[in-house]
């Protein structure tokens, strides 16, 4: 290194030589591996674009459902007729059909029960271990749309959560349609895997029902039939459609869902539709059923049944839920294009006061209309909050959360299950494989309505990102690019959460910049809106629309699990030029360098170095040209790249000097 500074500078006067106090270790950063192409060839189907879009060839099946369900509060049990129509726009015939039968995760003989280890219960699957649970099937016939009306009984087999159709004669390519009717009950697990399940009140129970009917798996131009098991981890890869609903309860229970009440004046008493009527124009919360009538049933049960009615269009799936001691209160949600829809929350009188769900609907209320303002407008003609005994868990329209929280907690895990309104509801990412396309978008931006709610009330001090460097990128840590299933589940929140959410933070602030980052991430929502993307689509997304080669950023960040460590290795100070500071990348990743500065006359500076000063070097010569020499130097003082070593990222001339 000394040969080279004075090939270099050795015709300056050289006045002060400092090195970096910190002990150093050989580098293993290899920039042909960061920065090679890409490697893999493009679409050669025309499904896909080398530009991130669906190509001119691009297809999509389509599922749709019309259920008729009944719910027993005495029993817990559901039971429906079940008629999926679905319509083959693959250029392929499919001789059988797959579909996701969920329920039969909760019982002993399941894989995802099985793989549970006796020592290590998880929240997936610790509270069913004595519970026997699944789809009872009474039949399962089809109608092949052959112009026939024929009804044929199904020839089917079972395997797991899997259920597979075979087909007496091929179901045709680009159009063909077969309906399928399935009738079956089941018993309500009391917790579904922190997806559903019924939560006990004072007053009595309320039900959030999810994973209640049989869904086809996706057939796509990528994988073919998508039939992996559901094992508990993962989650889904649906196709959309349309919904219409029918559900008899008793005729005291209110049911919520994720679709329009088609017959409010059949269900709902005269005081109930007047007030819905007002907060459906009301940017105040207004309560439509109070904790008095919600516990009318205790004084005086109904005899009885109703059947409500539910209709949703272009949607990836419909879930409901169901209780007589809802207090139920709504206001309207404004959209950018002047539509309006309508928030809605149920909950019981636990739940009710003021710094609890006494706020939901305010709280849906101001996610919605940030994320339609940001990103694409909300496409479900409601919103509606449940609490329960589940976490926090999304579907189209409607999300569960705990009836629990309160406060900064409770704005939370609202604000996060409705931003999955975007990722995966309106864009149909393969969360069953990818993890992350969900997760990950959602908490990215989730970190940006921490800021924009009720002028930042809940705004979070942001965690510096060395802090989280170990957690993200430690040996026990994995790489994002895995399938959640085949990820601990202690590293789950790293790899499918936070590493994505800082991963699109660090592009849009710091390596791409907000103008160009949200242009291109809107372009991306837009071409994968109601389809289903892949990562690569997503890349190339990106890499287009931003006009930025990105793959370094792909490879290190997401396809891989490189961690980044960025030292000073010395500073000298040559008077009639500056002072030339050498830098290492020691890890596999590179990020731009931050280089703050203080000179011995008290002035600071900082000198911003793009990535790719690491194209074809681990070591990289700066001169930061001030003239008089600097007595102290960090790499990123502002914490915002997550380097796992910061040890190496300061030097000071005072304790330089002491120790020599």
């Amino acid at each position: 290194m000394k040969k080279i500074l004075f090939f270099l500078f050795g015709f300056y006067t050289i006045n002060v030589a400092q090195a970096q106090t910190a002990e150093t270790y050989p580098s293993v950063y290899d920039a042909h591996l960061l920065f090679a192409p890409d490697s893999k060839p493009g679409s050669s189907s025309g499904s896909r674009t080398s530009i991130g879009e669906p190509g001119s060839t691009y297809w999509q099946n389509r599922a749709d459902y019309r259920i008729n369900a009944e719910i027993d509060d005495r029993s817990n049990k559901i039971k429906a007729t079940s008629v999926l129509t679905y319509t083959n726009n693959s250029p392929f015939e499919l001789d059988y059909l797959w579909i996701q039968i969920d329920q039969q995760l909760f019982n002993k003989k399941s894989r995802g029960q099985q793989r549970m280890p006796v020592n290590e219960r998880s929240r997936y699957g610790s509270a069913i271990m004595d519970f026997e649970g699944g789809f009872n099937f009474s039949s399962i016939s089809i109608k092949e749309n052959d112009g026939s009306e024929h009804i044929n009984i199904a020839d089917y087999s079972i395997y797991d959560t899997r259920m597979q159709i075979r087909l007496k004669k091929p179901l045709q390519a680009n159009g063909g349609k077969i309906t399928i009717y399935f009738n079956y009950d089941y018993q309500i697990p009391s917790y579904g895997s922190d997806r559903f399940g019924i939560l006990q009140t004072k007053n009595g129970p309320i039900y959030t029902i999810a994973q209640w009917y049989p869904r086809v798996c996706v057939f796509d131009d990528i994988k073919g039939w998508n039939a992996d098991p559901y094992l508990g981890p993962s989650e889904f890869y649906l196709e959309y459609g349309d919904f219409d609903i029918a559900i008899t309860a008793p005729a005291d229970m209110l049911i919520a869902a994720g679709g329009s009440l088609e017959n409010k004046k059949e269900v709902l008493n005269a005081t109930e539709l007047g007030r819905l009527e007002k907060a459906s124009n009301s940017n105040e919360t207004i309560i439509v059923r109070t904790e008095k009538e919600a516990n009318q049933h205790l004084l005086k049960p109904a005899t009885g049944k109703k059947t409500w009615k539910f209709n949703l269009k272009q949607a990836r799936d419909f879930s409901w839920a169901a209780s007589k001691v809802f207090i139920w209160d709504a206001a309207q949600i404004n959209l950018p294009s002047g539509k309006k829809t309508i928030a809605m929350s149920f909950y019981p009188a636990e739940s009710s006061s003021k710094n609890s769900w006494g706020r939901s609907t305010e709280y849906i209320k101001g996610s919605v209309e940030n994320y339609s303002k940001r990103w694409f407008e909300y496409p479900y003609p409601v919103a509606v909050n449940v609490a329960s005994n589940v976490g926090g868990m999304e579907y189209p329209g409607i999300v569960f959360c705990s009836s629990g929280a309160q406060d900064a907690s409770l704005f939370g895990v609202t604000d996060h299950e409705f931003g999955h309104t975007w990722f995966p509801m309106i864009v149909g990412s393969n969360e069953r494989l990818y993890g992350w396309m969900d997760e990950g978008f959602n908490t990215f931006i989730n970190s940006l309505a921490d800021d924009d709610f009720n002028n930042g009330e809940y705004k979070a001090t942001r965690t510096d990102a060395s802090e989280m460097a170990w957690f993200m990128f430690g040996p026990e840590s994995e790489s994002i690019m895995n399938a959640p299933d085949a990820i601990k589940e202690s590293n789950i929140g790293s790899c499918l959460y936070y590493k994505p959410g800082m991963g699109l933070e660090l592009l849009r602030n710091h390596i791409v910049g907000k103008e160009r980052f949200d242009y291109a991430f809107k372009t991306y929502i837009n071409n994968w809106a109601f389809k289903h993307p892949t990562p690569v689509d997503f890349f190339n997304t990106m890499n287009n629309a931003t006009g930025e080669n990105l793959q370094w950023f792909w490879k290190g960040w997401f396809l891989n699990n490189y961690a980044l460590d960025q030292g000073i290795d010395s500073v000298l100070f040559i008077s009639e030029r500056g002072n030339l500071v050498s830098i290492t990348n020691y890890q596999k990743m590179a990020m731009p360098i931050h280089l703050s500065y203080k000179t011995v006359s008290g002035k600071t500076g900082t000198k911003k170095l793009p990535v790719e000063i690491w194209n074809n070097t681990s070591n990289f010569m700066v001169l930061i040209e001030e003239k008089e020499a600097l007595v102290s130097l960090t790499i990123d003082a502002e914490n915002v790249f997550p380097d796992v070593n910061r040890e190496n990222n300061k030097w000071d001339s005072s304790i330089f000097q002491q120790k020599n």
